[in-house]
């Protein structure tokens, strides 16, 4: 019989007295055994590298960080990259991820690569933890934003909101639009290091270097 996941749990923002590290440390004192583990970072804002070091840490005590849960959205986006499930805290942990993660103050949180034949449409901004594979669609009223490769096509503003951008680590989709403005991806190599962003200057889609910027309501979530 499979062993059940150790569930490591993060004090809340407001009563956090030490580092999301530092807990863990402490936690781990009183944890026998080895297996797998679900972390519970409640709203704390973890960074990319905060997680390696906890994942790092739980490697050394023969734990492997499988899962991390959160009720902030831009919590899950690292824990995506290090190709861990996600989820938002009250969602199903069922094996197979729902078309459409739960939206919290118009941003629908995706979960799961977008491929071939699949179409994904919001009215607010989305962010896809995953690659849009090509074949796919992607359109959102607000931004599209991307945590993978963006190699499908993808519609931010479909309701001509013009200010709506489109982000993703690799951009280089078969097709942008922003509102009317339609543009062909770049062919050339991202620049390393760099997310990319689309958006409308002077009435035409432009492509350039972007920091992972999230929309405000990702960041209130």
């Amino acid at each position: 019989m499979q062993a059940p996941s150790i569930r490591l749990q993060l004090s809340s923002e407001r009563r956090a007295q030490a580092t999301a590290l530092e807990e863990i440390q402490h936690q781990l004192g009183a944890i026998q055994g080895s297996g797998s583990a679900v972390l519970c970072s409640a709203d704390r804002c973890l960074t990319l590298p905060e997680l390696r070091q906890i994942t790092s840490l739980l490697a050394e005590a023969g734990i492997a960080l499988r899962r991390v849960e959160a009720t902030r959205a831009i919590s899950l986006v690292p824990a995506a990259a290090l190709g861990l499930e996600t989820a938002l805290a009250g969602e199903s942990t069922s094996d197979e991820p729902p078309a459409e993660a739960s939206s919290a103050s118009g941003l629908c949180v995706h979960r799961s690569t977008l491929r071939s034949g699949d179409h994904l449409q919001v009215e607010g901004s989305v962010l896809v933890l995953g690659d849009v594979n090509p074949g796919a669609r992607v359109s959102a009223g607000g931004d599209v934003r991307v945590w993978g490769r963006l190699r499908g096509v993808a519609h931010a503003g479909k309701n001509g909101n013009t200010a709506a951008r489109i982000v993703a680590m690799q951009l280089r989709p078969l097709q942008l639009r922003i509102a009317d403005a339609v543009a062909r991806g770049p062919e050339d190599l991202p620049p390393p290091g760099f997310c990319e962003e689309a958006l409308l200057l002077n009435g035409a889609i432009e492509i350039r270097p972007a920091e992972p910027i999230w929309p405000q309501e990702l960041n209130a979530a």
